[in-house]
């Protein structure tokens, strides 16, 4: 299950561009807090701290017990905006949940052994790499683990078919195929063709090939000398 991290806030006073720029300096990231059935907020949270507690989270999912003053809310981090050309966090979006209020979040498959298919040459695939599930915020787990041990070539492990922790269900229907080992895939080199074996009409043979011989017991064209007078008049005449 996921756990819940502490995470110390402060309620923003100040906005704007020039704010935030100053904020992100003495390091420091804005971020937001939002929900159903609490008030938007303008928050911050400290960098380094926020950057470690995602570092070590092992899931997209991060429950976070916010410590604004003498407040404390519960909430997952619904999104995290980065600076990708400059590196570091920009924003962060805080979704304020109840402890007693279902969830819905996109949790990871996790894959766990080796298939009798793999023995036979298959692949396993994950169809489905998240799975969207229901569950109260302490029964929210890291991952979805998946065990393709007995999985054969050719056949699939549906929504159905999964141990789904305790207080978790799923949102997808049962024959939802979400693992798949597929068949080993045979590269056939293509075959030359007839028309490819075979010399062009019309083409000539190669310069010094000889011609070929007849076949036995075919006569002569019409005309034509027998191979031996044919050498024999090519010959230059004896000087005298």
């Amino acid at each position: 299950m996921a756990k819940i991290l502490d995470l110390q806030a402060e309620v923003r006073t100040q906005s704007g561009t020039g704010a935030v720029k100053r904020m992100r300096k003495a390091g420091t990231i804005p971020a937001a807090l939002y929900g159903r059935k609490v008030k938007p907020a303008s928050i911050q949270v400290h960098g380094k701290t926020f950057s470690k507690l995602l570092e070590g989270s092992a899931s997209d999912n991060i429950l976070v017990s916010l410590k604004i003053g003498a407040e404390e809310q519960l909430a997952l981090v619904q999104e995290v905006q980065h600076d990708y050309l400059r590196g570091g966090i920009l924003h962060i979006d805080f979704h304020a949940v109840a402890a007693d209020e279902e969830i819905h979040a996109n949790v990871p498959v996790a894959i766990v052994g080796e298939a009798k298919g793999q023995k036979q040459g298959g692949l396993v695939e994950a169809i489905h790499h998240e799975i969207e599930v229901r569950c109260l915020p302490k029964d929210l787990p890291e991952s979805i683990q998946i065990d393709v041990t007995s999985l054969e070539v050719g056949k699939g492990i549906h929504v159905r078919e999964i141990n789904f922790p305790e207080g978790v269900t799923c949102h997808l229907g049962g024959d939802v195929v979400i693992v798949m080992c597929e068949e080993p895939k045979v590269e056939v080199e293509p075959e030359p063709t007839a028309a490819a074996a075979a010399p062009a009409a019309g083409a000539k043979p190669a310069a010094g090939a000889a011609a070929a011989a007849p076949a036995a017991g075919a006569k002569p064209a019409a005309g034509a000398k027998p191979a031996a007078a044919a050498a024999a008049a090519a010959k230059p005449a004896a000087k005298k």
